[in-house]
This record gives structure tokens, sequence and C-alpha cells, in this order.
């Protein structure tokens, strides 16, 4: 006589057992928040001085427009990361969210991403007039980008055709490497797969940016 046997199986959510929202959630408010705050500031910088006509003055000195470029970069690019460290320190303190991986490693993550975003956010600068401008021009460019990162719906849920927008999109690998990094400790090489998109943003971005202040703005 053989008995019945129930085969019964447990599924273990891998890095958050819990399935605790959080724990998925706030580690990429790091790149979202950084991304509107470094597009605003690189945007505006410009915009802003041309509106009062310090701009033409700078123009005259000997500076030369990569010059230009790179003094307008540096600001938000500093200014994201501090308010990354921000929003790392409340996951960190306020809602107990701790960081398994490296936090080097989350630190190039992080500067990679936002320097792929400085790039196009000063080629919005150089192709706007005014503050007004600057401002319709990141709302345009910020919804698509944050709706296709993968935030709130994963890329492999959405259609196909959209899921090939997503890999100009550099806040999707960002998203994704900042998750591995914080939730499960991953590496730098184990990241690298989404750095080098990003890399490659930034080296499209940046000096698309500079022709835009060569040919805008010179």
């Amino acid at each position: 006589h053989l008995g019945k046997h129930l085969l019964t199986v447990d599924s273990i959510t891998w890095y958050n057992p819990n399935q605790i929202t959080r724990w998925n959630f706030l580690p990429s408010l790091l790149p979202v928040i950084s991304l509107i705050q470094v597009m605003l500031l690189s945007g505006l910088s410009v915009a802003r001085e041309r509106e009062q006509g310090t701009f033409d003055q700078l123009m005259v000195t000997p500076l030369t427009s990569t010059e230009i470029l790179a003094g307008k970069a540096v600001p938000p690019l500093v200014i994201g990361l501090l308010q990354a460290l921000i929003v790392l320190l409340l996951a960190v303190f306020w809602f107990h969210v701790k960081v398994i991986g490296n936090l080097i490693t989350l630190f190039i993550v992080m500067f990679t991403f936002l320097l792929s975003c400085v790039g196009l956010g000063l080629a919005i600068s150089a192709n706007s007039k005014n503050m007004q401008q600057v401002m319709v021009y990141n709302f345009v460019v910020l919804v698509p980008i944050i709706l296709l990162s993968g935030l709130a719906t994963p890329v492999r849920n959405m259609p196909q055709a959209l899921q090939y927008f997503t890999y100009i999109n550099p806040m999707r690998f960002a998203i994704d490497a900042v998750r591995r990094v914080y939730i499960e400790g991953a590496s730098l090489a184990a990241v690298s797969p989404d750095l080098l998109p990003m890399v490659v943003i930034t080296l499209v971005t940046m000096p698309f940016a500079a022709w835009m202040f060569r040919n805008k703005l010179g």
C-alpha cells in the first residue's frame, strides 16, 4: 500500500524575503530625485544668465565653449551626488533599509548615471532662450525617462516597442544597478552591463552638448 504524498512548494523572494515595498522603492529614489535636480540645475544655469544678460559677457572671455560647458556641468553633478547622499541617509537611518553592497560601487554607479544626464540638461539649456522654455523641455523629457525606467512597471512587462526605447534611457540601467548594489550587494563587475550603456550615453550627450554650445552660443 502506497500512501499519498503531497508536494508543497514554498516560494521565497531573494534579497527581500518579507516582500517589503520600501526595500525596492527607496533605492530607486536615489537616481530619480538626483536626475530631476541635475536636469533642472544644468538647464536653468545658462537660461538664467541669458535673461540677466550676463551670458554675453561670459562668451567674450578667453574661456572656450568646452571650458564653459565643464563649468556648467560640475555644480549640478556635485549637487546631484549630495542629494543622492541625503536620500541614502534617510533610507538607512529613517526607514532602516540598510545598504548591503559597497558604498564606493554605489557612488561609481550614481556618478556615471548623473554624468550621462548632465549632457542632456546642458543641451536643453543651450537650446532654450529663457527659463520657461527650460521648464517645458525638462518636463517633456523627464516624464518618459521616469515612466520608461522600470521604477513602477518592470521593463519586461512593457510593450515590446517601448522596451526598445528603454535602451536609450540611462535611468533604466541606473535603477537596476542601484537596486542590485543596494539590496543584493552586487560588485562593480556584476553591474558592469548596466554601467556600459550609461558610459555610451555619456559619450553621446556630452559631445552633443559641446556642439550645441559652439553652434548655438558661439
